[in-house]
């Protein structure tokens, strides 16, 4: 089965515009027939996880050992099931590996570190997998960088922005199918 990641914040509150539109694209995901992978917890991960449980997808949940590096969390409820890992570095590159595409919803420095990731990865691998970034936020990081001399365009060819759930899928398909 195909999984594609979906990364954000762990600390979004569950009754904001951004918390709502992870469900949706959870949700439309696990309808397309997708795996859902997130990083395991609350916030974005834990409504991209509770959208596609609703749809009856397969939510993975890669998650962190309990060790003290980092704030204790529990997995959210909405897992099929869990990938424990020994440490945030495992984890980030378990998640950025395991998955046949991304979606990158709104979040911080944690966030972004998994885009650096995956863009690196599909710099560096030939396999086609889709990058979706939704919302504004992500054109104002991101559009610079696929604007600049720095960037090639072959680098930028599976980065698609969204504003909307419903673009997701179709963004996604349209790469995969390329």
């Amino acid at each position: 089965m195909t999984t594609i990641a979906v990364f954000g914040s762990a600390i979004i509150a569950a009754n904001t515009q951004d918390y709502l539109d992870a469900v949706a694209v959870g949700y439309a995901l696990a309808e397309a027939g997708y795996s859902v992978a997130t990083g395991g917890y609350d916030g974005i991960m834990g409504a991209a996880s509770q959208g596609a449980s609703n749809a009856g997808g397969e939510v993975i949940g890669i998650t962190v050992a309990k060790s003290g590096q980092i704030e204790e969390r529990i997995p959210n409820r909405w897992l099929t099931k869990t990938i424990e890992l020994p440490d945030m570095r495992s984890r980030l590159v378990h998640l950025v590996d395991c998955a046949d595409g991304y979606v990158i919803m709104p979040g911080g420095i944690g966030t972004l570190q998994e885009v650096g990731e995956a863009w690196q990865l599909l710099r560096m691998t030939t396999a086609r997998r889709p990058m979706v970034a939704f919302g504004p936020m992500w054109r104002q990081v991101l559009q610079p960088i696929v604007n600049s001399p720095y960037v090639t365009a072959s680098q930028t060819q599976t980065l698609t922005f969204c504003d909307l759930p419903e673009q997701v899928v179709p963004a996604i398909c349209n790469v995969l199918k390329a």
